[in-house]
C-alpha cells in the first residue's frame, strides 16, 4: 500500500500562485510515476499533469501549461505541483495518484494504483 496526502489547497485570488504537496508513505514512493488530477463540482475528473518517477519527464494537460509545473523529492517522498497566474476555472478539488504502469504522455486515470484525499482550491475573481 502507498499511502498519499495533499496540501497546501485554499483560496486565493484571480492571477494568485498555490503550491500543493503530496507525501507518500508506505512503499517505495520513487518507482512510481505521479499525476495530479483535479475535479470541479458536476464534472468530470480532469487530467493535470504527470511526472516520471526519476522526475526526468512531464506532462501537461493544455488548459494548464505554461502555468502549472510539477516536480518531486523523492528523498521526502513527496510531489509538488505549483500553480501559477490561477484563474476561477482552475477551481476544484485536487488530488494526487501514484501509477507504476503510468510514463508521461498519458493522460488516463485508470492506470493509477493509489490516490490521495484531495484538498480544495478555490481561485476567486
Amino acid at each position: 500500500q502507498l499511502q498519499l496526502v495533499e496540501s497546501g489547497g485554499g483560496l486565493v485570488q484571480a492571477g494568485g500562485s498555490l503550491r500543493l504537496s503530496c507525501v507518500a508513505s508506505g512503499r517505495t514512493f520513487s518507482s512510481y510515476a505521479m499525476g495530479w488530477f483535479r475535479q470541479a463540482p458536476g464534472r468530470e475528473r480532469e487530467f493535470v499533469g504527470v511526472i516520471s518517477w526519476t522526475g526526468s519527464s512531464t506532462d501537461y494537460a493544455d488548459s494548464v501549461k505554461g502555468r502549472f509545473t510539477i516536480s518531486r523529492d523523492n528523498a521526502k517522498n513527496t510531489v509538488y505541483l505549483q500553480m501559477n497566474s490561477l484563474k476561477p476555472e482552475d477551481t476544484a478539488v485536487y488530488s494526487c495518484a501514484a501509477g507504476s504502469g503510468v510514463i508521461p504522455g498519458y493522460s488516463g486515470s485508470d492506470r493509477y494504483d493509489y490516490w490521495g484525499q484531495g484538498t480544495q482550491v478555490t481561485v476567486s475573481s
